[in-house]
């Protein structure tokens, strides 16, 4: 099973590689409009959050942007890749309406209500007229993207920020069934990312100073790591956003739901419109992590969606935690808590020139793909060297998922020219030579 996943992703490279082209479209960078009474802006996909966020702060605009870890990306391709962060507009696939695309044949639609060559109302209403588009072209090869309307967040009176870290790797359970109906019935407002202790390590240490050695990081050394950086097995921040007598409500309703599980207080601080700070702010920071083991170092994730429940998310751990061992990988995870689901992002680090550590992590994520499959839980996004892997884990009815979607294809692009392969949809001049 590993092995022919192996085989397969080799394979997949291969045909994917020979006479491409990239298209590069980062000249294509113009906010085109930022609306502040109906919070929204129109954007191109060269547009990048330090420019958005550049923009609306110059130009004093009181939107807030949702940032993801990593902010030196397209806004849009972080929305069509169904990037998410953790603020009230942290799924950014919800914040697209309408798009502006160009098809394989060279034409050029507009989706929702953009549909209307004068519409008043293209970024404002998503459904538009007959089926929505706006999602088939959102981790697909159906076309290309060259406008997006896409909403903001209006800037809030204050906010309240409460930080947690819980001492055991069990503590995920209770936290995650207190989190989830707080995050279903709105009190938090926002998706709530409990990181476990390595991310303090891997953004301000190497690994060689915690241990040397092929194995995963012993616990002595999870210990010392824990003890220097002040942190928790797991470790999260929520925030609360709206009017500051509200958020004061939503604080003790929080603290009420934790008092059962745990005698820790929360630590508190708070901001008010006008003083300094208060927004997301872009950030490269979180790729310090990739010189953990030194040298070229790089990462892969996987993110399987989970039940947002307590014992769902306990056994994903235990369960991974043991394949990290099993590979000498550093078991280094975040779950986010999203109301009905979970995500439980695990991060691979590698240095690119150790042989043994890339070939231990590509086994790893084999593994993982598997047992997640197994264990009724897809990936919501991936590499590009694993798509054929993970889309082929989405196999009710003998994949009638991937047949409906190569359906698609041949039909908009019977030439097979866009981007063959993206998330598991091959062109059928390619669909013979795949596993």
């Amino acid at each position: 099973m590993i092995q022919k996943s192996i085989n397969s992703r080799s394979k997949a490279k291969i045909l994917a590689s020979p006479g491409s082209v990239i298209l590069d479209m980062s000249r294509m960078n113009r906010i085109l409009e930022v609306n502040t009474d109906l919070a929204y802006c129109m954007l191109e996909p060269g547009v990048g959050f330090y420019d958005l966020h550049e923009h609306l702060a110059q130009n004093r605009i009181p939107l807030w942007l949702s940032i993801p870890g990593n902010g030196w990306g397209s806004v849009m391709g972080n929305a069509l890749e169904r990037g998410f962060s953790r603020t009230p507009y942290g799924e950014h696939t919800n914040s697209i309406c309408g798009m502006e695309v160009v098809l394989p044949n060279g034409d050029l639609v507009r989706t929702s209500t953009g549909a209307m060559a004068n519409s008043k109302s293209w970024p404002l209403f998503k459904a538009g007229f007959g089926p929505g588009w706006d999602q088939m072209f959102c981790q697909s090869n159906f076309g290309i993207v060259t406008k997006i309307g896409f909403w903001l967040m209006p800037e809030p009176p204050a906010t309240l920020n409460m930080s947690l870290g819980l001492p055991n790797v069990d503590d995920i359970g209770w936290l995650v069934d207190v989190l989830t109906p707080l995050r279903i019935s709105g009190v938090i407002p926002h998706n709530v990312g409990i990181a476990n202790y390595l991310g303090s390590a891997t953004t301000a240490s190497q690994r060689n100073e915690w241990f040397e050695g092929e194995a995963a990081l012993p616990d002595e050394a999870i210990a010392r790591i824990m003890q220097r950086y002040n942190v928790g097995w797991w470790n999260f921040t929520l925030t609360l956003y709206g009017h500051p007598e509200v958020n004061e409500i939503h604080r003790k309703i929080i603290e009420d739901a934790f008092r059962p599980h745990t005698s820790q207080n929360f630590r508190i601080s708070r901001w008010n419109k006008g003083e300094p700070g208060g927004g997301p702010v872009p950030s490269v920071f979180a790729l310090r992590v990739v010189n953990w083991h030194g040298g070229r170092g790089a990462h892969l994730g996987f993110s399987p969606i989970l039940p947002g429940k307590g014992a769902a998310v306990v056994e994903q751990v235990h369960r991974t935690r043991a394949r990290y061992r099993e590979s000498g990988c550093d078991y280094s995870s975040t779950i986010y808590v999203c109301g009905r689901h979970a995500i439980n992002v695990n991060l691979m680090l590698y240095d690119k020139d150790n042989a043994s550590l890339v070939e231990r992590t590509n086994r790893l994520f084999a593994v993982l793909v598997a047992d997640a499959a197994a264990a009724g839980y897809g990936e919501y996004r991936t590499h590009l060297e694993w798509m054929d892997e993970v889309a082929a884990s989405f196999d009710f009815n003998g994949q009638a998922l991937r047949r409906l979607n190569q359906q698609v294809k041949d039909t908009l692009d019977p030439n097979g020219i866009l981007a063959p392969g993206k998330s598991g949809i091959w062109p059928q001049r390619f669909r013979k030579d795949q596993p």
